[in-house]
């Protein structure tokens, strides 16, 4: 498995799986387990998580599995987000959908994730929504002194544009090592907008969620879908991939920013068919013409 160099001491598995459906696939800690362990098998170390999914559930559903086999700890990189608040009945205390990065949240944010993940130090935290309320202070010092005490190695974000980006490093004494982006051949937003250019110019690597586009590319009927359908159909004849969800991680893979899918699935030959994709090559034509078909148009 190809590594991407995150920082000096951290890197990341090409493929990443994400845990935002673990609740949704109700197994047991058994099975999440056996997933956890083909996942590293193929090579696949990093896991990417968020305080709020499965209604705030899934880090302790990973972390139940990890508590049957604690030495794999060592053998992974987690990733987990904090910042959205949610109304849940697991935590009766929030009362609207919004957001929270200040000191105290993001302290007690980790706090939780540590103990559902059974684990004492996360990989990487990430701010997961840009925050207009957001103290640029009260995130770096609540950074820093989780950095101080180890429970979390390195920070980044997730969904930030340019300029809060560079609002939020500003504040940091340390750099931020990842944005955790919509990518897709289908979503072209952070193509267009200039985000992944910052992620080159920064040289800091951007995690992709939703590679696949939610998977409308494969059912959708509106003609950006069936246009770009049938291009990564062609395309998938051409390079002797096995289906189309390859041909879109591929298109991501081939992009010289090192962008890194995180496949959500918790079917074993969706992750296999997400790493055989490594293999796959894509010339200009051919990524050009899926880049043209999803916008509707030639490039300038």
């Amino acid at each position: 498995m190809e590594r991407i160099q995150i920082a000096e001491d951290l890197s990341y598995s090409r493929i990443i799986h994400g845990l935002w459906r673990l609740a949704d696939w109700k197994q047991s800690k058994e099975k999440t387990l056996e997933l956890v362990e083909h996942n590293l098998d193929k090579g696949i170390t990093t896991f990417d998580h968020a305080d709020i999914y499965g209604g705030y559930t899934c880090e302790a559903l990973f972390g139940e599995a990890l508590s049957l086999k604690p030495s794999l700890r060592e053998d992974m990189e987690i990733v987990t987000k904090c910042g959205i608040v949610l109304p849940n009945k697991n935590r009766p205390e929030h009362k609207t959908h919004h957001y929270n990065t200040s000191k105290a949240h993001i302290i007690q944010s980790v706090e939780n994730s540590l103990k559902g993940l059974y684990t004492d130090y996360i990989d990487t935290l990430l701010i997961h929504r840009p925050d207009p309320f957001m103290d640029g202070e009260q995130v770096a010092e609540a950074f820093t002194q989780l950095k101080e005490e180890g429970k979390v190695r390195y920070f980044g974000v997730s969904n930030f544009k340019d300029h809060q980006w560079n609002m939020l490093q500003s504040y940091l004494p340390f750099p931020l090592v990842t944005n955790q982006l919509e990518l897709s051949a289908y979503n072209l937003e952070n193509f267009e907008d200039g985000t992944l250019n910052l992620c080159q110019e920064k040289r800091v690597p951007p995690m992709a969620w939703s590679p696949l586009a939610g998977g409308n590319v494969f059912t959708a009927q509106d003609e950006k879908a069936v246009r770009l359908r049938d291009t990564l159909t062609k395309v998938k004849e051409e390079i002797g991939a096995e289906g189309i969800d390859q041909v879109m991680y591929a298109w991501l893979l081939n992009h010289p920013a090192k962008i890194m899918p995180i496949v959500g699935s918790g079917k074993k030959e969706r992750i296999d068919g997400a790493v055989e994709s490594l293999n796959m090559k894509l010339n200009h034509d051919q990524w050009f013409e899926i880049l043209q078909s999803s916008m509707g148009h030639d490039v300038p």
